[in-house]
């Protein structure tokens, strides 16, 4: 159970949130400072929103668990982030920043027509729908099981002052509490190491040579399959998982839209790809340390412990002094509202300007009431999801979530390169593309052909061939 103290802090971070959605509220005069902010958000800010937004949860606590049962095998499809970069910042922001859309899937009319707009927005919202639960999720059934915490507490906390500071700021808001939110995750997970070692029998010495036995360190693994976690599947993978969630995906492209040039854009995606060199070390390190450490102590895992996925929440509640561990849970929940709220701010976005103001269905057009009612319907369908997914067992978030964003931007990838690097693609060539990929990814899902991580690979590759075939077939109806 938690400590009064342990309260205490955790309550605090709530407070200091709840006053950042406040304050930023004041600021927000019509809807394009709630969902822009007015374009004069800074780089670096706009830079640690995007590693906020990126490290989610299933970074803070699915990472450990990963490298505490096995080895470093993902440690490059974190780092494969590099790889996508240089083809988000010199082939989409320019573009972006050039149109000045509100959403990235304004593009897709502009390049190819109205339905193809709609379906990738679509898609982004019921995805940021599931992704939101998820997100809920993760730390709420790993805090129940080393805290005794209500799942449903846990998820109406997270997810409803998410939802409150979200719509009172809009995403100035939403960016500068990711800046404290990745502060307080980084400064407590980094403690949190240093304790581990600290508490470990040898210190960092006895954990390097514990773990080189073992063969923890193993992260290159080069036999060529593409069933199994080897470098060629986190490298390809990588790319393209990046190269959706970066170019496409409107929770990291709305940064882009945020800063008040397109340079300062840039700057902002490398100063979040960045962060995720020395953010990636520490979290993988955390999960070889854990393992060493129980290795040492067996009688510390509870005889009730029954996940690995909750392996870090339990060192962090049985193992770290009172109020230490509120710092660490505090971080837990940071994670989770970093990305809840982009998701939910950007969600709505992606509705009122796709949806609601393409079909001119409020008389004012997008007012800022209007943005306010998107985000709390939007919000409240991803706590109400997170409600649901709580009454199910699931074996592998990690694995999950993964699963469920090649299968749904895995196509809308393929679109936005047909669009951006070929002049012959058209609409309705697009559209055997998306149909192609989907079918294609529901099959290599269903006979498991190649690794999980390469469903957005094959699903970019697939629609684009496929589209780009197929647009050969048809009139090109005056499409650029």
């Amino acid at each position: 159970m938690m400590s009064f103290l342990d309260i205490l802090v955790i309550s605090i971070y709530f407070i200091i949130i709840s006053c950042l959605g406040y304050y930023y509220s004041k600021r927000q005069k019509n809807s394009k400072d709630f969902f822009k902010g007015g374009e004069r958000i800074p780089s670096w800010a706009a830079g640690l929103s995007l590693f906020g937004t990126a490290l989610s949860p299933i970074t803070f606590m699915a990472i450990p668990a990963k490298t505490y049962s096995t080895d470093w095998s993902y440690f490059l499809l974190n780092i494969s982030v590099f790889l996508a970069i240089p083809l988000v910042v010199n082939l989409f922001i320019p573009f972006y920043r050039k149109e000045n859309i509100k959403t990235a899937y304004e593009y897709l009319e502009i390049r190819f027509n109205l339905v193809i707009r709609l379906i990738g927005s679509g898609c982004f919202i019921l995805y940021q729908i599931g992704r939101m639960g998820v997100v809920l999720f993760l730390p709420s059934i790993a805090l129940n099981l080393v805290t005794d915490m209500n799942i449903f507490v846990c998820i109406s906390l997270m997810g409803g002052i998410s939802l409150i500071y979200t719509l009172m700021g809009g995403i100035e808001a939403v960016i500068w509490t990711d800046v404290v939110q990745v502060f307080i995750l980084m400064s407590g997970v980094t403690l949190s190491l240093i304790m581990i070692v600290s508490n470990t029998d040898g210190g960092l010495i006895g954990i390097l040579e514990s773990a080189q036995l073992e063969k923890k360190f193993n992260a290159f693994d080069l036999t060529l399959s593409y069933k199994e976690p080897t470098v060629w599947v986190m490298l390809l993978g990588g790319f393209f998982v990046n190269l959706t969630t970066y170019g496409t995906d409107h929770t990291m492209v709305q940064r882009y839209l945020v800063t008040p040039n397109q340079e300062m854009a840039k700057t902002s995606v490398w100063i979040g790809a960045l962060l995720t060199i020395p953010s990636t070390l520490i979290f993988f390190f955390v999960g070889t340390a854990l393992f060493v450490f129980y290795k040492m102590n067996p009688v510390a895992l509870h005889t009730n412990f029954i996940t690995n996925d909750a392996i870090f929440p339990w060192y962090i509640v049985t193992q770290l002094p009172k109020g230490i561990s509120g710092i660490l849970i505090a971080a837990i929940f940071a994670a989770a509202m970093s990305s809840l709220s982009s998701s939910m701010n950007a969600g709505a976005a992606s509705f009122s300007e796709d949806i609601y103001g393409r079909f001119n269905l409020g008389k004012n057009g997008i007012d800022l009431k209007t943005a306010r009612w998107a985000t709390f319907c939007i919000g409240s369908l991803g706590i109400l999801f997170a409600f649901f997914m709580a009454s199910y067992d699931i074996k592998s978030l990690w694995d999950e979530f993964n699963k469920i964003l090649g299968l749904i931007f895995g196509s809308l990838g393929g679109v936005f390169l047909l669009g951006l690097i070929t002049e012959k693609a058209n609409s309705k060539g697009v559209l055997v593309g998306i149909l192609i990929s989907f079918f294609t990814q529901i099959f290599i899902s269903n006979s498991q052909a190649v690794h999980l991580l390469l469903y957005a690979a094959c699903g970019v590759i697939s629609c684009f061939v496929s589209g780009y075939i197929a647009s050969h077939f048809f009139t090109t109806n005056n499409e650029a």
